[in-house]
């Protein structure tokens, strides 16, 4: 592989694309002519650029013009008119170093498909906040447990807040904590010293097992969590603090206790029994999620389903975003497989309405946020789910470059324990992946080290550097961070239950307290950096055990160095950097500032894992501008 400040660049980000005036560029609207711009180093051998799109399927070309030319880097320009929703455009290169095609995947001197093109996305946009948010995910028994007294139901095992978690079945779905939201609201003092903007809530409705995803009822918030007044107060004094709440609501399956279910086991004429699939008949054997039998299967082929569970403005999904619980959105559990069974695929029926009923109840301001922990490529194109929950377009990575071999035994899924790769290899797998997806899906996803269906990211990572560096990647890279709570002061768990422990407030000696240091430090960093939410992301050094990135915006880039072991000083062009001599980068995490030389930029070496950040300067040429501004 060459020096990658020597191949050409491009990102659907603000550092290339610029829509209309007064309109984001994950938001243009059909009809816009959008400027996009390509970085071509001399070092490529380009005469040359086009652009090439694909209105209504058909390719067409347009000449880019040469809008700068540098001392290493020259910057080439077109426009690119937004035709249809999802608009697809790449370049075209040609000149002495080959004819080469320039996609999401990077470049390719073979014929490529449409698959990895830039994309411009002109349906109704996500909320403008997600793209600035830091989300805390709180599993509702085990964050914290308010005063009030708890009237234990007949299926549960009480446990005291520091009895060990109960590890197999069927204890460990019955043990409850008595965790609260009113607890939440308790210590949401907490979670604004840490930074974070908003919190995704596990689900609240009553349920037979601590997870609550297997449902009894979707009208009612749980009476073990405080009941609805209970809600309604945490969602207040959130929106007081400028923060936002996201609900979780299972679209595949209900509980087994639910009263539509009853409703059909009793009667497998009525309208019920149609809201399920059945192995033979309506009122007998429920199909299940993965076989579980306390969740049978929703049919969405039934309209009753579809209007009191998402469809319309009195479906379940609509109620809760209203007043005076105003939930700001949903992340719907095991998205990839509600609506599809066999022959049956209603997914995407399912998303465009559940879309439809949430700009509804909130005028386009409800974040749609699917679960999918593999493949979402193929939903994630625009028309539906504003982002997924990123385990393939970061966890995996993250786990694989940074994971203690010896460490937990959680492989997220796989029958075998997840493999220990290089930098080079780690950062191709990110890209062949988000290279599938417009760049407002990506930005809209969740990155995340671990969640309550992983093993935690402190006995992943082991080592206290590795899991330091994997915080730094985590709040540094292109997504929506989100931190599985208790993860900031370094909980352990060696598997999905283990790891939902109770947060030991009432133990704060045992926090590690560098870890909370840390996390602060950096969800501060984000916070305030236009380049780390917004910014586009080009690889600047792929090694074993070193990773090195720009993340670009048109106010500044932001310079971030990875090392998972002992490497050595890394000297870069400071003229592929589009950096002059003796211009200085800022350091944003407690090490030595950057001096640029005459020929240079000198990174330095590392003892071990460690993370840096240095501000830089935008680059020089003038950000894409609007046609009409």
């Amino acid at each position: 592989m060459g020096d990658l400040l020597e191949q050409p660049h491009h990102t659907g980000s603000p550092a290339h694309v610029a829509t209309p005036a007064g309109r984001a560029v994950v938001a243009p609207r059909l009809g816009d002519r959008v400027v996009v711009r390509v970085e071509v180093p001399h070092a490529a051998a380009v005469d040359t650029v086009h652009v090439r799109t694909s209105p209504d399927t058909e390719p067409a070309y347009a000449p880019a013009r040469r809008l700068l030319r540098g001392a290493a880097v020259d910057v080439w320009e077109a426009e690119v008119e937004v035709v249809n929703p999802a608009t697809r455009y790449r370049f075209l290169l040609d000149g002495g170093g080959g004819q080469r095609w320039l996609t999401q995947v990077g470049m390719a001197a073979n014929e490529v498909t449409d698959s990895s093109d830039f994309a411009l996305v002109a349906t109704p946009p996500p909320p403008s906040w997600v793209a600035d948010s830091v989300l805390y995910q709180v599993f509702p028994d085990r964050f914290a447990r308010s005063a009030a007294s708890v009237d234990w139901p007949d299926w549960a095992e009480p446990a005291g807040w520091d009895e060990p978690v109960a590890a197999a079945p069927p204890s460990s779905m019955r043990q409850l904590y008595g965790g609260d939201l009113r607890g939440v609201t308790e210590h949401l003092d907490h979670l604004e010293d840490l930074g974070v903007t908003g919190i995704y809530l596990n689900p609240l409705f009553p349920a037979t097992e601590n997870h609550r995803y297997c449902a009894t009822d979707f009208t009612t918030v749980d009476p073990l969590l405080g009941g609805d007044a209970a809600l309604a107060e945490l969602s207040a004094a959130l929106h007081d603090r400028g923060m936002q709440v996201v609900g979780d609501l299972t679209l595949n399956h209900s509980g087994d206790g639910h009263s539509w279910y009853r409703a059909a086991l009793r009667d497998p004429a009525g309208v019920e029994a149609g809201f399920y699939l059945w192995r033979d008949h309506p009122g007998g054997v429920a199909q299940a999620w993965a076989d579980v039998p306390t969740l049978p299967k929703f049919d969405h082929r039934s309209a009753e389903l579809r209007r009191r569970l998402y469809d319309g403005f009195d479906s379940v999904a609509a109620s809760w975003l209203g007043e005076p619980f105003s939930l700001d959105g949903w992340r719907v559990d095991a998205a990839n497989v509600a609506g599809r069974s066999g022959a049956i695929d209603l997914n995407a029926q399912i998303q465009r309405q559940l879309l439809a009923t949430m700009h509804d109840a909130r005028g386009g301001d409800a974040y749609l946020l699917a679960e999918h922990c593999h493949d979402a490529t193929g939903d994630l194109q625009g028309e539906g789910w504003h982002g997924t929950m990123d385990y393939l377009g970061f966890t995996r990575a993250a786990w694989s470059w940074l994971g203690d071999p010896a460490g937990a035994g959680d492989s997220l899924g796989m029958p075998v324990p997840l493999a220990r790769r290089g930098g080079a290899a780690v950062a191709r797998g990110l890209e062949l992946v988000r290279g599938q997806v417009p760049w407002r899906s990506v930005v809209h996803s969740v990155s995340l080290l671990g969640s309550h269906d992983t093993a935690r990211w402190a006995t992943v990572a082991g080592d206290p550097g590795r899991r330091d560096v994997g915080l730094a990647w985590l709040l540094t890279f292109p997504g929506v961070p989100s931190i599985f709570y208790g993860d900031e002061i370094a909980l352990p768990g060696e598997s999905s239950v283990p790891a939902r422990l109770p947060m030991p407030w009432h133990r704060r000696e045992s926090w590690d307290h560098a870890t909370l240091a840390w996390t602060r430090r950096l969800v501060r960093l984000r916070r305030r950096s236009a380049a780390l939410r917004h910014g586009g992301l080009r690889w600047v050094h792929q090694a074993d055990d070193q990773l090195v990135y720009l993340r670009e915006h048109p106010d500044e880039r932001m310079l971030v160095q990875l090392t998972r072991a002992s490497v050595d000083p890394l000297r870069l062009d400071a003229s592929l950097l589009q950096l002059a001599p003796g211009v200085g980068a800022a350091a944003e995490l407690g090490h030595p500032p950057l001096t640029v030389t005459a020929a240079e930029v000198r990174l330095p070496g590392a003892d071990g894992p460690v993370a840096r950040v240095w501000r830089l300067p935008p680059a020089p040429y003038v950000a894409p501008a609007s046609l009409d501004a």
